[in-house]
Protein backbone atom coordinates (compact mmCIF):
# COMPACT_ATOMS: atom_id res chain seq x y z
CA UNK A 1 0.00 0.00 0.00
CA UNK A 2 1.32 3.58 -1.01
CA UNK A 3 1.84 5.85 1.98
CA UNK A 4 1.23 9.29 1.60
CA UNK A 5 4.42 11.43 2.97
CA UNK A 6 3.62 14.49 4.62
CA UNK A 7 6.58 17.00 4.48
CA UNK A 8 6.67 19.24 7.73
CA UNK A 9 6.12 22.95 7.57
CA UNK A 10 9.53 25.15 6.26
CA UNK A 11 9.57 26.81 9.03
CA UNK A 12 10.30 23.32 11.04
CA UNK A 13 12.90 22.57 8.53
CA UNK A 14 15.18 24.93 9.87
CA UNK A 15 17.92 24.15 11.81
CA UNK A 16 17.95 26.49 15.12
CA UNK A 17 20.38 27.59 17.40
CA UNK A 18 21.05 29.88 20.49
CA UNK A 19 23.45 32.67 20.77
CA UNK A 20 24.02 34.94 24.63
CA UNK A 21 24.12 38.20 23.55
CA UNK A 22 24.39 40.62 26.85
CA UNK A 23 22.80 38.10 29.10
CA UNK A 24 20.32 37.71 26.41
CA UNK A 25 19.36 34.91 24.68
CA UNK A 26 19.36 35.18 20.64
CA UNK A 27 17.89 32.74 18.23
CA UNK A 28 19.27 32.51 15.08
CA UNK A 29 19.62 29.85 12.32
CA UNK A 30 22.75 29.15 9.40
CA UNK A 31 22.21 27.59 6.37
CA UNK A 32 24.35 26.68 3.12
CA UNK A 33 28.35 28.04 2.30
CA UNK A 34 29.72 30.45 0.41
CA UNK A 35 29.52 34.21 0.45
CA UNK A 36 26.91 35.18 3.71
CA UNK A 37 24.10 36.64 3.57
CA UNK A 38 22.07 37.90 6.90
CA UNK A 39 18.02 38.50 6.66
CA UNK A 40 16.86 40.73 9.09
CA UNK A 41 13.23 40.52 9.97
CA UNK A 42 10.57 43.41 9.96
CA UNK A 43 8.17 44.54 12.85
CA UNK A 44 6.52 41.32 14.25
CA UNK A 45 8.32 38.67 12.91
CA UNK A 46 11.03 36.08 13.19
CA UNK A 47 12.85 33.82 11.31
CA UNK A 48 10.08 31.85 10.68
CA UNK A 49 9.16 34.72 8.06
CA UNK A 50 12.41 34.01 5.67
CA UNK A 51 11.46 30.01 5.50
CA UNK A 52 10.38 30.58 2.09
CA UNK A 53 14.12 32.60 0.81
CA UNK A 54 16.25 30.83 3.07
CA UNK A 55 16.53 27.08 1.50
CA UNK A 56 16.56 28.96 -2.44
CA UNK A 57 19.40 31.35 -1.28
CA UNK A 58 21.40 28.84 0.75
CA UNK A 59 21.04 25.94 -2.24
CA UNK A 60 22.71 28.74 -4.63
CA UNK A 61 26.18 28.05 -2.82
CA UNK A 62 25.54 31.18 -0.11
CA UNK A 63 25.59 30.81 3.35
CA UNK A 64 22.67 32.28 5.08
CA UNK A 65 22.05 33.69 8.81
CA UNK A 66 18.55 34.79 9.71
CA UNK A 67 18.04 35.64 13.59
CA UNK A 68 15.27 36.94 15.75
CA UNK A 69 15.88 40.26 16.71
CA UNK A 70 15.80 41.06 20.26
CA UNK A 71 12.52 41.31 21.53
CA UNK A 72 11.02 39.32 18.70
CA UNK A 73 10.58 35.79 18.12
CA UNK A 74 11.92 33.10 20.06
CA UNK A 75 14.52 35.25 21.75
CA UNK A 76 14.37 36.98 25.01
CA UNK A 77 12.04 39.65 25.72
CA UNK A 78 13.86 41.57 28.19
CA UNK A 79 12.13 45.49 29.84
CA UNK A 80 14.41 47.54 27.93
CA UNK A 81 13.81 50.64 25.95
CA UNK A 82 14.00 48.91 22.32
CA UNK A 83 15.23 51.09 19.41
CA UNK A 84 17.21 50.85 16.40
CA UNK A 85 20.46 51.69 17.71
CA UNK A 86 20.11 48.66 19.70
CA UNK A 87 19.46 46.35 17.26
CA UNK A 88 22.33 47.28 15.12
CA UNK A 89 24.35 46.58 17.94
CA UNK A 90 23.03 43.44 17.88
CA UNK A 91 23.07 42.78 14.68
CA UNK A 92 27.10 43.95 14.23
CA UNK A 93 28.25 41.68 17.37
CA UNK A 94 26.62 38.51 15.77
CA UNK A 95 28.25 39.47 12.92
CA UNK A 96 31.48 40.43 14.73
CA UNK A 97 31.23 36.42 16.30
CA UNK A 98 29.62 34.44 13.88
CA UNK A 99 30.80 35.73 10.46
CA UNK A 100 33.73 38.07 10.33
CA UNK A 101 33.64 37.97 6.40
CA UNK A 102 32.06 41.44 4.06
CA UNK A 103 28.26 40.24 4.14
CA UNK A 104 25.56 40.94 2.30
CA UNK A 105 22.33 42.28 4.28
CA UNK A 106 18.77 41.92 3.32
CA UNK A 107 16.06 43.10 5.43
CA UNK A 108 12.50 43.81 5.05
CA UNK A 109 10.49 46.90 6.56
CA UNK A 110 12.80 48.14 9.88
CA UNK A 111 15.19 45.23 8.75
CA UNK A 112 15.38 47.25 5.78
CA UNK A 113 16.50 50.37 7.47
CA UNK A 114 18.46 48.33 9.87
CA UNK A 115 20.50 47.15 6.72
CA UNK A 116 21.01 51.04 5.44
CA UNK A 117 21.90 51.83 9.46
CA UNK A 118 24.96 48.99 8.68
CA UNK A 119 26.20 49.88 5.41
CA UNK A 120 26.42 53.38 6.66
CA UNK A 121 28.18 53.00 9.95
CA UNK A 122 30.07 49.49 9.35
CA UNK A 123 30.89 49.79 5.67
CA UNK A 124 34.36 47.57 6.60
CA UNK A 125 31.35 44.80 7.32
CA UNK A 126 29.35 44.89 4.25
CA UNK A 127 29.46 43.95 0.70
CA UNK A 128 26.22 45.21 -0.52
CA UNK A 129 22.15 45.43 0.88
CA UNK A 130 18.79 44.60 -0.40
CA UNK A 131 16.41 46.26 1.29
CA UNK A 132 12.64 44.83 0.63
CA UNK A 133 9.67 47.52 1.13
CA UNK A 134 12.22 49.20 3.81
CA UNK A 135 10.55 51.32 6.51
CA UNK A 136 11.14 55.35 6.72
CA UNK A 137 11.53 54.59 10.42
CA UNK A 138 10.78 52.38 13.67
CA UNK A 139 7.31 54.71 13.89
CA UNK A 140 6.07 57.26 12.31
CA UNK A 141 7.17 60.63 12.59
CA UNK A 142 4.25 63.35 13.78
CA UNK A 143 4.53 65.22 10.71
CA UNK A 144 4.44 62.07 8.21
CA UNK A 145 0.76 61.26 9.65
CA UNK A 146 -2.21 63.19 9.17
CA UNK A 147 -4.10 65.51 12.28
CA UNK A 148 -7.01 62.60 12.99
CA UNK A 149 -4.34 59.61 12.27
CA UNK A 150 -1.52 61.51 14.47
CA UNK A 151 -4.36 62.02 17.64
CA UNK A 152 -5.96 58.22 17.20
CA UNK A 153 -1.98 56.40 17.17
CA UNK A 154 -0.65 59.14 19.78
CA UNK A 155 -4.09 57.59 22.21
CA UNK A 156 -3.18 54.02 21.15
CA UNK A 157 0.15 54.31 21.90
CA UNK A 158 -0.76 55.61 25.75
CA UNK A 159 -3.50 52.91 25.99
CA UNK A 160 -0.93 50.41 25.46
CA UNK A 161 1.61 51.52 27.20
CA UNK A 162 -0.85 52.21 30.33
CA UNK A 163 -0.17 49.98 33.28
CA UNK A 164 -3.67 49.40 33.93
CA UNK A 165 -5.22 48.64 30.28
CA UNK A 166 -1.81 47.32 28.45
CA UNK A 167 -2.45 44.26 28.93
CA UNK A 168 -5.86 43.79 27.78
CA UNK A 169 -5.24 46.08 24.80
CA UNK A 170 -2.50 43.71 23.36
CA UNK A 171 -4.15 40.53 24.36
CA UNK A 172 -6.99 41.92 21.96
CA UNK A 173 -4.13 42.75 19.30
CA UNK A 174 -2.69 39.33 19.13
CA UNK A 175 -5.26 37.24 18.79
CA UNK A 176 -5.34 35.07 15.45
CA UNK A 177 -8.12 36.30 13.88
CA UNK A 178 -7.03 39.72 14.12
CA UNK A 179 -3.65 38.98 13.17
CA UNK A 180 -5.31 37.05 10.25
CA UNK A 181 -7.42 40.38 8.82
CA UNK A 182 -4.17 42.27 9.68
CA UNK A 183 -2.00 40.49 7.41
CA UNK A 184 -5.01 40.23 4.71
CA UNK A 185 -5.10 44.20 4.55
CA UNK A 186 -1.46 44.31 3.96
CA UNK A 187 -0.65 41.29 1.74
CA UNK A 188 -2.16 41.54 -1.69
CA UNK A 189 -1.82 38.02 -2.17
CA UNK A 190 -4.17 36.60 0.20
CA UNK A 191 -3.06 33.16 -0.55
CA UNK A 192 0.58 33.45 1.02
CA UNK A 193 -2.07 34.37 4.77
CA UNK A 194 -1.69 30.66 5.49
CA UNK A 195 -2.24 29.29 9.33
CA UNK A 196 0.90 28.60 9.26
CA UNK A 197 2.18 32.29 8.81
CA UNK A 198 -0.22 33.84 11.33
CA UNK A 199 0.69 30.91 13.62
CA UNK A 200 4.45 32.04 13.22
CA UNK A 201 3.68 35.61 14.00
CA UNK A 202 0.85 34.70 16.67
CA UNK A 203 3.44 32.43 18.84
CA UNK A 204 6.33 34.76 20.28
CA UNK A 205 3.34 37.17 21.33
CA UNK A 206 2.23 34.45 23.80
CA UNK A 207 6.05 35.25 25.84
CA UNK A 208 6.34 36.84 29.19
CA UNK A 209 7.71 40.26 28.04
CA UNK A 210 5.88 40.31 24.74
CA UNK A 211 3.26 43.18 25.60
CA UNK A 212 6.24 45.39 27.38
CA UNK A 213 8.32 44.88 24.31
CA UNK A 214 5.61 46.13 22.03
CA UNK A 215 4.84 48.72 24.19
CA UNK A 216 8.50 49.99 24.17
CA UNK A 217 8.59 49.66 20.34
CA UNK A 218 5.60 51.91 19.79
CA UNK A 219 6.81 54.70 21.92
CA UNK A 220 10.14 54.58 20.75
CA UNK A 221 12.04 56.86 18.53
CA UNK A 222 11.59 56.41 14.48
CA UNK A 223 15.65 57.06 14.35
CA UNK A 224 17.66 57.77 11.21
CA UNK A 225 15.91 58.37 7.73
CA UNK A 226 16.92 56.68 4.90
CA UNK A 227 17.75 60.20 3.48
CA UNK A 228 20.59 60.30 6.00
CA UNK A 229 22.09 56.98 5.40
CA UNK A 230 22.00 56.52 1.52
CA UNK A 231 24.75 59.47 0.91
CA UNK A 232 26.86 57.50 3.42
CA UNK A 233 26.60 54.19 1.45
CA UNK A 234 28.76 53.19 -0.86
CA UNK A 235 27.98 49.62 -1.69
CA UNK A 236 25.95 48.33 -4.02
CA UNK A 237 21.75 48.20 -3.22
CA UNK A 238 19.06 46.17 -5.12
CA UNK A 239 15.73 47.86 -3.75
CA UNK A 240 12.56 46.05 -4.19
CA UNK A 241 9.16 47.44 -3.82
CA UNK A 242 5.58 45.98 -3.52
CA UNK A 243 3.88 48.15 -5.40
CA UNK A 244 0.14 48.26 -3.30
CA UNK A 245 1.67 48.37 0.44
CA UNK A 246 -0.46 50.47 2.75
CA UNK A 247 2.38 50.76 5.69
CA UNK A 248 4.97 51.80 3.58
CA UNK A 249 3.42 53.21 0.15
CA UNK A 250 5.60 53.11 -3.12
CA UNK A 251 5.38 56.66 -3.32
CA UNK A 252 8.16 56.57 -0.57
CA UNK A 253 10.17 54.38 -2.75
CA UNK A 254 11.02 57.90 -4.81
CA UNK A 255 14.55 58.16 -3.08
CA UNK A 256 15.62 55.16 -4.47
CA UNK A 257 13.95 55.69 -7.63
CA UNK A 258 15.91 58.73 -8.34
CA UNK A 259 19.23 57.35 -7.12
CA UNK A 260 18.83 54.51 -9.67
CA UNK A 261 18.16 56.77 -12.56
CA UNK A 262 21.23 58.44 -11.78
CA UNK A 263 23.18 55.83 -12.37
CA UNK A 264 24.71 55.16 -8.80
CA UNK A 265 24.90 51.97 -8.00
CA UNK A 266 21.25 50.62 -7.30
CA UNK A 267 19.05 48.71 -8.64
CA UNK A 268 15.37 49.44 -8.10
CA UNK A 269 12.58 46.51 -8.80
CA UNK A 270 8.79 47.07 -8.09
CA UNK A 271 6.70 43.91 -7.90
CA UNK A 272 2.86 44.60 -8.86
CA UNK A 273 -0.06 43.32 -6.97
CA UNK A 274 2.20 43.15 -3.84
CA UNK A 275 2.40 44.06 -0.64
CA UNK A 276 4.14 44.85 2.37
CA UNK A 277 6.21 41.43 2.51
CA UNK A 278 7.13 40.48 -1.24
CA UNK A 279 10.03 37.92 -0.13
CA UNK A 280 6.86 36.10 2.03
CA UNK A 281 3.59 37.08 -0.06
CA UNK A 282 5.91 36.49 -4.05
CA UNK A 283 8.82 34.55 -2.59
CA UNK A 284 9.62 32.69 -6.04
CA UNK A 285 10.13 36.44 -7.39
CA UNK A 286 11.61 37.76 -4.71
CA UNK A 287 14.45 34.60 -4.78
CA UNK A 288 14.98 35.48 -8.40
CA UNK A 289 15.46 38.96 -8.38
CA UNK A 290 17.72 38.66 -5.19
CA UNK A 291 19.68 35.44 -6.86
CA UNK A 292 20.44 37.07 -10.67
CA UNK A 293 21.43 40.54 -8.26
CA UNK A 294 24.11 38.44 -6.50
CA UNK A 295 25.20 37.19 -9.59
CA UNK A 296 26.67 40.53 -10.68
CA UNK A 297 28.22 41.46 -7.58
Amino acid sequence: MNQTIINPPLANQLQLQTWTWKNHQIQYTVMGTGQPLVLIHGFGGCIGHWRNNIPTLAAANYQVFALDLLGFGASSKPPLNYHLELWQQLLYDFWNQHIQKPTIFIGNSIGGLLSLMLLADHPEISRGGILINCAGGLNHRPQELNPPLRFIMGMFTKLVSSPALGLFIFNQVRQKHRIRNTLKQVYRNTEAVTEELVEIIHRPSCDTGAQKVFASILTAPPGPHPSELLPKIKAPLLVIWGENDPWTPISGAKIYQDLAAKGQALQFESIPDTGHCPHDERPKIVNSLILDWLAKQ
